[in-house]
């Protein structure tokens, strides 16, 4: 799995590996793991004017369409 680094908003380095991406009404998702904490992130995938890629936080709502389509397609690969 692809590791990248990003900072919290105290300036504390984080490690991130990608889990997976998906997309979901014309946007595209990462779906992330820390190895600070055990929890999973989605977050929007933004590119900027010159293709790099930005991940952006995403409002209640749209976290909750994401989270159900992440959990169909995690269903539908362990049924394979």
């Amino acid at each position: 799995m692809e590791r990248f680094e990003a900072f919290d908003e105290n300036g504390k380095k984080i490690i991130f590996e990608l889990v997976e991406t998906f997309g979901m009404n014309d946007s595209e998702y990462a779906v992330l793991n820390s190895n600070n904490d055990v929890n999973t992130y989605i977050l929007k995938i933004i590119y900027d004017k010159d293709g790099n890629i930005n991940l952006e936080g995403i409002d209640d709502d749209e976290l909750s369409d994401a989270i159900e389509i992440y959990e169909e397609l995690k269903s539908e690969k362990e049924k394979i």
